[in-house]
C-alpha cells in the first residue's frame, strides 16, 4: 500500500487571520454547516484508530485549518499519545501542521521539536506585501508576530517551510519577496496560485500573463542561484526535475488526476480533498466508518474517475509530460460531465516554452 496522508482540520474553519483571498473560507460559507466546531477527544481517538489500522507502511497526520493551532497545544499532546497507543503495526509516522504562526509560542515550539513536527508558516514576503492581504480578525498587522514565531522555530531547531500564496501583487513583486526569503536564510518554499474564490480575492487572483511571467521571473532567480551552489527548494520547481528526470510528482495536482487522500473536519466527517469540502462530497464519518470501506465508496471512486479524462488538446501538448493538465480544480466547471483544460494553460505553456529546457538539464544532475 502506498504511503496514506491524511488532512486534519482540528479547528474546522475557525480562524484567528481574515485573509483577503482565502478559499477555505469562501468554500466553507457555502456549506450548511460553515463551521463544525473543534474536535472532540471521541472524534480524534476513532480518527487516530481508523487511520492506523487502515495504514500499512508511512503515514502522514497533516493539521491545516481555518488555524489548527486555535484548539490548543493539548490536542495535539492527545494526538502523539494516541499515536504511540493504537500503532499496534509499527507504521512510520510523520506529523506537519499548515499555520499562521501568531500563536506559536516557546511551549509551542519546543513540543514541535520533540515530536519531530514539519511546520508550514504561511507568510507572503516582506511586511509590506503580507500585511497587504494578511491581516488579523481586527485588520492588524500579523508580519512581525509571525516573524518572531519563525524565530523560535529556528531557536529550538524545528523543519519548517513557508508557504506563499502569489496574488497579482506578489507576483509583480516576486523579485522582492525572494530577496526577502533570501535574507532570511527560508530554504524551503512553496508557492501557491490564488485565484477567484469570492468577490474580494478577484482583486488578488491572478490571469494568465501575469501567472506566466511570474513562473518565468521566479525560475530565473531559482536557476541562477541553484546554478551557483545557493540551492533553494522550491516545491513546484523541485517536482518538476523530478518528472523530468522520469520520477513520480510527491504533489496530488501535478500528477494528471485525482486520488482521495482524505480530509477530516472538525466532527469527523470526510471528504476526497481540501478543496471539495463541501456537502455534496461527504464521503462519511470517522465516528462511525472505516477508511477502507471509503475508499472503495461509489462516491470516492467518481472523485478520482471524473478526474481521469484529458482532453486532446492537452494530450497532444509538447509539455503534457511536464503539465498532466494540472489540478482538477483548475479545470472547473466541467463541460458534458468532463474537466475543461487547465484555466492557466496559457501562462503554463508560456512558462514551459521558456523553461523547459533549463528543467530538462537539471533532470540530468538528478539522475546522476
Amino acid at each position: 500500500m502506498p504511503p496514506i496522508s491524511i488532512l486534519i482540520k482540528p479547528s474546522s474553519s475557525k480562524c484567528n487571520l481574515r485573509c483577503k483571498y482565502c478559499f477555505y473560507n469562501s468554500l466553507s460559507e457555502k456549506r450548511d454547516t460553515k463551521d463544525y466546531g473543534f474536535m472532540n477527544e471521541e472524534t480524534i481517538t476513532n480518527l487516530v484508530k481508523n487511520i492506523l489500522e487502515y495504514a500499512d507502511d508511512h503515514c502522514v497526520f497533516a493539521f491545516q485549518g481555518g488555524e489548527p493551532t486555535l484548539i490548543g497545544l493539548d490536542f495535539y499532546r492527545k494526538v502523539i499519545e494516541l499515536q504511540k497507543r493504537y500503532n499496534h503495526k509499527g507504521v512510520r509516522i510523520e506529523n506537519t501542521i499548515q499555520t499562521n504562526g501568531i500563536l506559536i509560542d516557546e511551549e509551542w515550539a519546543k513540543f514541535f521539536y520533540e515530536n519531530k513536527f514539519l511546520i508550514g508558516v504561511s507568510l507572503d514576503g516582506s511586511k509590506d506585501i503580507n500585511d497587504g492581504s494578511r491581516l488579523d480578525v481586527n485588520e492588524k498587522s500579523t508580519f512581525n508576530r509571525v516573524m518572531n514565531s519563525i524565530k523560535l522555530l529556528d531557536k529550538y531547531k524545528v523543519n519548517y517551510n513557508i508557504l506563499c500564496v502569489v496574488s497579482s501583487y506578489v507576483a509583480r513583486h516576486i523579485g522582492k519577496v525572494y530577496s526577502f526569503y533570501k535574507r532570511n536564510g527560508f530554504k524551503f518554499l512553496q508557492f501557491m496560485p490564488c485565484l477567484d474564490e469570492n468577490e474580494e480575492s478577484k482583486f488578488y487572483s491572478l490571469d494568465n500573463k501575469k501567472y506566466g511571467k511570474f513562473l518565468k521571473n521566479l525560475f530565473d532567480l531559482w536557476y541562477e542561484d541553484f546554478v551557483k551552489g545557493e540551492r533553494i527548494d522550491i516545491r513546484f520547481f523541485s517536482n518538476l526535475v523530478q518528472m523530468a528526470a522520469g520520477y513520480r510528482s510527491e504533489t496530488c495536482g501535478m500528477s494528471g488526476k485525482c486520488h482521495c487522500y482524505f480530509v477530516v473536519e472538525g466532527d469527523g466527517s470526510i471528504y476526497p480533498c481540501d478543496f471539495y469540502v463541501t456537502d455534496n462530497w461527504l464521503l462519511g464519518n470517522v465516528n462511525n466508518e472505516k477508511f477502507k470501506d471509503i475508499i472503495i465508496s461509489e462516491k470516492a471512486e467518481k472523485f478520482v474517475y471524473d478526474s481521469i479524462y484529458v482532453d486532446d488538446k492537452c494530450r497532444a501538448c509538447d509539455y503534457f509530460n511536464l503539465c498532466r493538465g494540472g489540478c482538477r480544480r483548475w479545470r472547473e466547471p466541467f463541460e458534458d460531465v468532463r474537466p475543461k483544460l487547465n484555466k492557466l494553460c496559457p501562462a503554463f505553456k508560456e512558462f514551459f516554452k521558456y523553461a523547459d529546457e533549463r528543467i530538462y538539464e537539471l533532470s540530468l544532475v538528478l539522475k546522476r
